[in-house]
């Protein structure tokens, strides 16, 4: 959730890991490339367990943000969300398509993949 914004820079209001559906207070996400000081760490070695019962850095960034001013940039690209197991296979195949070593020997997998499941159902 933005404070103000200079450009493609923001000043961080607040940040909410995995927000419930229509919840969000923007529609910006986190990516995961950080720039911290070490303060981080004396948040780290006291976080319990938030979203999805794991440690999240994105709660530490945010008691850090309450101690000192916490920006965020706004990057030009695709995002890609390898959290989930799909995810991480279309980008795997996406990337994998831009390599002309690759790009051909992975379409005739993939089509005879599809064929396969189109006429049998599966393996």
């Amino acid at each position: 959730d933005p404070l103000e914004q200079h450009g493609r820079r923001y000043q961080v209001r607040q940040f909410v890991e995995k927000p419930a559906p229509g919840t969000a207070p923007s529609n910006l996400a986190i990516m995961g490339r950080y720039i911290l000081t070490p303060e981080i760490f004396l948040f780290l070695e006291k976080q319990e367990a938030g979203a999805g019962g794991e440690i999240q850095l994105t709660d530490a960034i945010q008691k850090l943000n309450e101690i000192q001013r916490v920006f965020a940039y706004e990057f030009e690209g695709k995002r890609y969300d390898v959290g989930e197991k799909i995810g991480f296979i279309k980008t795997t195949i996406e990337f994998a398509l831009q390599y002309e070593e690759l790009r051909e020997d992975l379409i005739q997998f993939m089509e005879q993949v599809l064929k396969r499941e189109k006429d049998f159902g599966g393996v």
